[in-house]
């Protein structure tokens, strides 16, 4: 009997709790980063969003693991310095080969360089490749079932990597607190947060990532989780992966949610959400109400996306997305700069 007076009583304060979200939190979209524009490329390079988005068409139909690759590219690059690129350098050693890095795919990368040169070549070059990794990602999500939406573009690409700024990537042993802070530091609020983690619900995870929950064996993880997990990860080193979200596990949607509710969460950082009292009410809302999950996380990436961004004069676009351009005379490049002015215009 308790059982089943519970559910009701769940039910109701998490409806409750949706409709807190929806009164307290009704505000414009994120604004725009002076320098972006929705419609930067309207008049220079038309179709580059549907260049993007054919191409990810046929990649993801031969490989759909390079969706939630995509993304994970996209919020690291974002997070370390801002969305400049910085993660497609090449160095010795580069951003992306530090630890916090580790799993970023080649393939994903070489596809992000693949359509720079479909649209370099459609538009010429003006498209920067910090630009092609945000539309990316935002069709990296709707093409695996989540929403559609619109990103600022205008977005110039980086002049150099940092390797120092990896560490403020959220790990995945984060307890919640340390998670927030982190998010804190870069002007995220909880909502934020609790979002953006929704993009685990597609994507892999190697062992070491959440091999802490296994040895010693974490109470809050579902038994039956746990026996899958350690069959298949017998220490830390082991080079296997499992799925992030064992429900649909290539499907963009709020099933991760469904997976905290019934402790059948992967990492440390995506379980402890709902032990938290701060972000609890919202792994509940957004596990049953999808469409308010989809808003708050279009919200959230839109205001990733203009982290640190540079415009106008600031960085380059390059020629290729793993190497910065060889450097022009001052006059040459005063000269592209102001021809690219003229062509938005």
């Amino acid at each position: 009997m308790a059982r089943s007076s519970a559910y009701p009583l769940f039910l109701i304060s998490s409806i409750l709790f949706i409709s807190h979200i929806y009164a307290s939190q009704v505000e414009a979209k994120p604004p725009v980063v002076k320098g972006l524009s929705y419609s930067f490329y309207s008049k220079t390079c038309p179709k580059l969003e549907s260049i993007v988005r054919k191409h990810l068409k046929k990649v993801f139909k031969d490989d759909n693991g390079q969706a939630p690759a995509l993304l994970r590219i996209f919020f690291h690059d974002c997070f370390v310095q801002g969305c400049d690129g910085s993660l497609l350098l090449d160095g010795s050693p580069s951003e992306r080969d530090q630890p916090a890095n580790g799993g970023i795919r080649t393939e994903a990368l070489q596809t992000i360089d693949d359509i720079r040169a479909i649209i370099h070549k459609e538009c010429g070059r003006i498209v920067s490749c910090a630009d092609i990794t945000v539309l990316a990602a935002r069709d990296s999500v709707f093409l695996t079932g989540g929403p559609d939406y619109a990103v600022p573009l205008g977005r110039r690409d980086g002049l150099s990597f940092s390797t120092s700024g990896t560490s403020d990537l959220p790990k995945p042993f984060n307890t919640t607190g340390v998670t927030l802070d982190a998010f804190a530091a870069k002007n995220f609020d909880v909502t934020d947060v609790v979002a953006l983690s929704g993009a685990h619900t597609f994507g892999r995870a190697h062992c070491g990532t959440f091999f802490n929950r296994l040895s010693p064996l974490d109470p809050n993880m579902d038994k039956t989780l746990a026996k899958q997990l350690q069959s298949t990860c017998p220490d830390a080193n082991s080079g296997n992966t499992v799925n992030l979200d064992i429900r649909t596990p290539t499907v963009f949607d709020n099933k991760y949610y469904l997976d905290l509710m019934n402790r059948q969460g992967v990492f440390t950082s995506d379980q402890d959400l709902l032990n938290d009292k701060r972000t609890k009410g919202l792994v509940n809302a957004f596990a049953l109400n999808q469409t308010l999950f989809f808003e708050k996380f279009v919200d959230a990436t839109i205001k990733l996306s203009q982290l640190d961004v540079l415009t106008g004069n600031q960085g380059e676009i390059r020629g290729k997305c793993n190497v910065v351009n060889a450097r022009k005379s001052l006059l040459t490049s005063v000269v592209e700069e102001v021809v690219q002015l003229v062509d938005q215009f």
